[in-house]
């Protein structure tokens, strides 16, 4: 067995591109061998995934990674998918109450900002994302959308991706994703690792011994950052992979 049992990698920025451009098969085609190989003879990291995506998203990619036995966190800590019973388990601290929250704070969203061409991102079970085709835009409103959540009572905490408000329970993060994920498994923190490119990723990186980025990284999450790549998104990814076995 080598020095770590497990890779917790974010998606969007490092296995797929943030914008609408396809996936790179024949290189996520490299990970889905890596994850057999690491089933079968138990001398690797297994990959998993943690990311702000929907659940329907996380599960999909999971199993084309070829990922049949470790949990993957979804929507920012809200779910774990279990490939292994193909299970599903939300957040303890998330009931019917909170919910409805999220569905007050996306009607809310809409009456200030549909008009200016933000959309809420489909699938999300207790949290919201806002969409916008310019980041800038998606900058200038995120101040106020904080202070709106605020004004309402609503605990949601607002961050930013290249192209979406992501608008999360203060509890829940993928911090507390991973630590969900660790108990069940009984995986040692001490031998893990996770990759990362935004914010939300510094979740990923207090949690794991060793914490890697692309270099299309945010200047946080590099400084952050054990190990920081010179290749961008997959590319990054497969650059930390080898680094991590050569280690």
């Amino acid at each position: 067995m080598g020095r770590y049992d497990l890779l917790i990698c974010d998606i969007d920025g490092c296995l797929a591109p943030e914008t609408s451009e396809p996936m790179n098969i024949e290189k996520l085609s490299l990970i889905a061998d890596h994850n057999r190989l690491a089933t079968a003879r138990q001398d690797r990291p297994i990959i998993t995934l943690c990311s702000g995506r929907p659940i329907p998203f996380v599960e999909t990619l999971c199993r084309v990674l070829q990922n049949t036995t470790v949990p993957c966190v979804a929507e920012n800590g809200v779910w774990l998918y279990d490939p292994s019973n193909n299970g599903y388990a939300m957040d303890e601290s998330i009931g019917p109450d909170e919910v409805k929250m999220v569905h007050a704070a996306e009607q809310r969203m809409m009456e200030l900002y549909h008009e200016h061409g933000v959309r809420i991102q489909p699938g999300k079970s207790a949290s919201l994302s806002l969409y916008h085709p310019d980041p800038n835009y998606l900058e200038s409103i995120a101040p106020a959308v904080e202070k709106e959540f605020h004004s309402q009572g609503w605990p949601l905490r607002v961050s930013l991706t290249l192209f979406y408000i992501n608008c999360d329970f203060s509890q829940i993060s993928k911090a507390t994703g991973i630590r969900r994920l660790l108990s069940q498994t009984g995986i040692d923190a001490h031998r893990t690792a996770g990759i990362g490119d935004t914010s939300s990723d510094l979740g990923i990186a207090e949690m794991v011994e060793t914490f890697g980025c692309p270099s299309n990284a945010i200047a946080s999450v590099k400084a952050a950052a054990d190990f920081i790549s010179e290749h961008e998104q997959i590319d990054g990814v497969l650059d930390f992979i080898q680094h991590l076995e050569s280690n």
